[in-house]
């Protein structure tokens, strides 16, 4: 009885590898050829290899700073203007608005009994420049004394009277001059000289000094 040896045909060789496919790749519903598929997943495993290893960086993003550069050159500061203070005008006394009118008739002439600009005597230019004011004094200078009240010689201001006895033997007040200044304890005082007509003196002239009685304040 002869033995039938069956040795594999090429038929029965790729029915082989299909078998195998078939059991590898059960999802496929038909047989196809291995070698295009290895290719297929090698290349899927190395993307994903290649995949695993980029490590992806996050970008952060900082607050956005703004800088301000300011002009190199300052501008110009306007000036400020600085208000001026005014100074309240004040409004003249009596005593000054008398002394200024007494002024007027500086360098008249003495006459006795005057009460011009041709000339006056002591008491009439007080008389005048009291007058114009509408502070009446009596016309003579011994009747003035008589008028307001007395004050200390330290004491004078602007507007006061003087009294003197210029007479050695006379024992009556026979003159009279005004207070037109006080600086320094220095006292001056216009009046109407026999000798030099309407003139400013100073109290402290030895001769007037000397004859100097008393002061009254009539304002």
């Amino acid at each position: 009885m002869s033995s039938v040896l069956n040795y594999p045909t090429d038929n029965n060789k790729t029915a082989s590898k299909n078998n195998s496919v078939i059991l590898v790749f059960g999802s496929f519903s038909r047989t196809t050829n291995i070698w295009p598929m290895r290719k297929i997943i090698f290349l899927f495993l190395a993307l994903q290899i290649s995949g695993c290893g980029i490590v992806k960086k996050k970008t952060t993003y900082s607050n956005e700073r703004k800088i301000t550069v300011s002009s190199s050159e300052p501008k110009p500061k306007r000036p400020v203007k600085t208000p001026r203070k005014r100074t309240p005008a004040t409004t003249p006394s009596v005593a000054d608005n008398i002394i200024s009118t007494a002024l007027t008739y500086a360098g008249t002439r003495y006459k006795y009994g005057g009460t011009t600009k041709r000339g006056m005597d002591c008491s009439g230019l007080l008389y005048v420049a009291f007058g114009e004011h509408n502070v009446q004094l009596p016309r003579v200078s011994r009747d003035m004394a008589e008028e307001g009240k007395r004050v200390k010689i330290n004491k004078v201001a602007k507007g006061d009277l003087l009294f003197f006895k210029t007479k050695k033997r006379g024992k009556r007040i026979n003159h009279v001059g005004m207070v037109v200044t006080v600086d320094d304890d220095e006292i001056k005082f216009i009046h109407a000289s026999s000798s030099r007509g309407v003139i400013v003196s100073s109290l402290r002239d030895g001769y007037w000094n000397s004859a100097f009685i008393k002061a009254t304040r009539v304002l």
